[in-house]
C-alpha cells in the first residue's frame, strides 16, 4: 500500500463504490448491496493481480540487484504470457550475454597472466646466457674466446629479436590491427622460396621431396623431425571450394597428448627442440585464419605427419 500507483486506484474505487452505493440506497436497497458486493469484488481483484505484478517485478529487481553484485545464478521461471513475461525474457537475454561476456573477460585475463609468464620465461633465458657471456667476456684476455662470447651475445641477441618481433605481430593479430596485404601470387615462387633456406639442411640429411608448399613455419618443423634419408613430400590441389596444400613427412611423429596442443601459444611437445620457442605454429595458424583459411594436421607415433591447409574461395 506504500506504492501511489496502487494505493490511489484502490482509494478512488472505494470512493465510487460507496458513492454509488449511498446513492442506489435511496431508491433500491438490492440494487445498493449489488453494487457495494461488485465494487468490492473488482477491488479485491485489482488488488490480488496488482499485488501480483509487484511481487514479480520486486523479484526481478532483486535479481538484478544481484546481477550487479556478480551473482548470475538464475532462479526465476515464467512461462506465462504478457509485457512483464516479455520483459523478463529480454532481462534474462541480456544478463545471459553479460554472463557470457564476463566469463569471456575472465578468460582473457587469464590468458593474459599466462601469456606473460611465458613471454618473461622465453626471454629470462636468453637475457641470463647473455648476462653470465658478458660477465665471462670482462675477465677474458684471450682473443678467440672472447670473438666466441662476442658470437654467442649476438646469437642471443638475434634470438630475442626475432621473439619480440613476433610476440607484436601476434598482439597486432589479436587487437585486429594487422593490415593484410591481398594480392596474386605464384604459387611455385613460393614453394621454391620457402623451401630455399632449408636445402642444404636437407641435402646433408638425404632428405627427399616433392615441392608445392607456401608455409615456411611448417617445412621447418617437418625438416626438424624427419630422420636422415627421410621423405617429405608436398602437394596442392583445388576444389570448386577451397585450394589446399599438404605436407607431408614419415618422420617421428607426434604424441597423441601433444597433438591437440600444437597451435598453443608456447606450447612444448615431447619431441620439440631447445630452442623451440612454441609460437610458430600458433602464428601460422593465426594468420592463415585471418587470410580465410585453416590449417589441420593428422599423426602418428613413429610413422609420420601431414598438415592440410586450406584456401577458402568463399565464406562458408
Amino acid at each position: 500500500m506504500k506504492n501511489k500507483e496502487f494505493f490511489i486506484p484502490v482509494i478512488i474505487g472505494v470512493a465510487v463504490t460507496a458513492a454509488v452505493s449511498i446513492i442506489t440506497l435511496f431508491t433500491n436497497k438490492t440494487g445498493a448491496i449489488i453494487c457495494a458486493a461488485l465494487g468490492i469484488i473488482l477491488i479485491a481483484v485489482f488488488c490480488f493481480y496488482t499485488n501480483k505484478r509487484y511481487r514479480a517485478i520486486s523479484a526481478l529487481n532483486n535479481y538484478l540487484s544481484l546481477v550487479c553484485a556478480g551473482d548470475y545464478d538464475l532462479a526465476v521461471e515464467d512461462n506465462t504470457e504478457g509485457e512483464l513475461s516479455i520483459l523478463q525474457n529480454n532481462l534474462l537475454k541480456v544478463i545471459s550475454q553479460l554472463k557470457t561476456q564476463n566469463e569471456i573477460i575472465a578468460a582473457d585475463k587469464t590468458y593474459l597472466a599466462d601469456s606473460l609468464a611465458d613471454i618473461s620465461h622465453q626471454l629470462k633465458t636468453p637475457l641470463t646466457s647473455m648476462l653470465v657471456v658478458s660477465e665471462l667476456l670482462g675477465n677474458e684476455t684471450d682473443a678467440a674466446k672472447r670473438r666466441e662470447f662476442t658470437g654467442i651475445i649476438n646469437t642471443q641477441c638475434e634470438k630475442m629479436s626475432w621473439l619480440i618481433q613476433t610476440l607484436l605481430k601476434l598482439s597486432k593479430l589479436d587487437a585486429d590491427t594487422a593490415e593484410m596485404n591481398i594480392e596474386s601470387f605464384s604459387v611455385s615462387d613460393v614453394i621454391e622460396n620457402s623451401l630455399a633456406p632449408f636445402m642444404l639442411t636437407m641435402d646433408l640429411k638425404n632428405i627427399s621431396v616433392k615441392k608445392s608448399v607456401n608455409e615456411f613455419a611448417l617445412i621447418k618443423n617437418c625438416i626438424e623431425h624427419t630422420a636422415d634419408g627421410g621423405r617429405l613430400v608436398i602437394s596442392t590441389d583445388e576444389t570448386t571450394v577451397f585450394s589446399r596444400i599438404v605436407i607431408s613427412d614419415n618422420g617421428c611423429g607426434i604424441a597423441k597428448e601433444d597433438l591437440p596442443h600444437i597451435f598453443e601459444r608456447f606450447y612444448h611437445g615431447k619431441n620439440s627442440s631447445s630452442e623451440s620457442v612454441g609460437i610458430g605454429l600458433a602464428l601460422s595458424k593465426t594468420i592463415l585464419n585471418k587470410e580465410n583459411a585453416s590449417v589441420s594436421v593428422t599423426s602418428e607415433k613413429g610413422s609420420g605427419t601431414q598438415f592440410e591447409i586450406k584456401f577458402y574461395k568463399s565464406v562458408i
